[in-house]
C-alpha cells in the first residue's frame, strides 16, 4: 500500500514536471514571451537576493535569502548558476568548520566568558550609579516635585 502511494506521488510529480517543461518550451519559442519571462525571473531573483543582503545586517536569515535568490536566478542565467555553486561550496566549508569539535568548544568557552563579563559589567554599573529596585522606590515621580 505504501509503495502504491509512493508511486502515485512519483507519477504526479512527473506529470507536473512534464507540464512545466512543455510550458517553458512554449515560452522559449516565442521571443517576446521568453524575454518577458526572463525579466520576471530576474526581477524576482534580484529582489529575493537583495532581501537576503539586507538581512545580513538586519534580523533575518540572510544567507538563506541569498541562496534562494541565486537559485531563482540560476533557473535562467548561467552566471547565477556558477555563483550558486560557489555559494553552496562556501556554505559547506563553513558548516564543516563550525562542526569541528575544537571550534565548538572554543565558541562555547568564549560565549560563557562573554556572558559572565557582560553580567559583571551590568552589576558594576548598577552598583556605581546606585540603582534602586522598583519595589524600593518611595516617590514615583520622575522629576523633582518642588513648588
Amino acid at each position: 500500500m505504501a509503495e502504491d502511494a509512493g508511486e502515485a506521488v512519483k507519477d504526479a510529480t512527473e506529470a507536473v514536471a512534464g507540464r512545466f517543461q512543455r510550458f517553458r518550451a512554449f515560452i522559449r519559442r516565442n521571443r517576446l514571451l521568453n524575454t518577458t519571462w526572463r525579466i520576471g525571473v530576474f526581477t524576482v531573483g534580484v529582489t529575493v537576493l537583495a532581501g537576503g543582503l539586507v538581512m545580513m545586517i538586519a534580523p533575518g536569515p540572510g544567507i538563506l535569502g541569498i541562496i534562494v535568490g541565486l537559485a531563482i536566478l540560476a533557473t535562467e542565467f548561467a552566471w547565477a548558476q556558477r555563483a550558486l555553486h560557489r555559494a553552496k561550496a562556501a556554505a559547506e566549508k563553513a558548516r564543516e568548520k563550525a562542526l569541528d569539535p575544537r571550534t565548538k568548544r572554543r565558541n562555547t568557552i568564549l560565549a560563557v566568558v562573554g556572558g559572565l563579563l557582560a553580567g559583571a559589567l551590568i552589576i558594576a554599573y548598577l552598583v556605581i550609579y546606585e540603582f534602586t529596585l522598583p519595589w524600593n522606590i518611595t516617590d514615583y515621580t520622575p522629576w523633582d516635585a518642588k513648588p
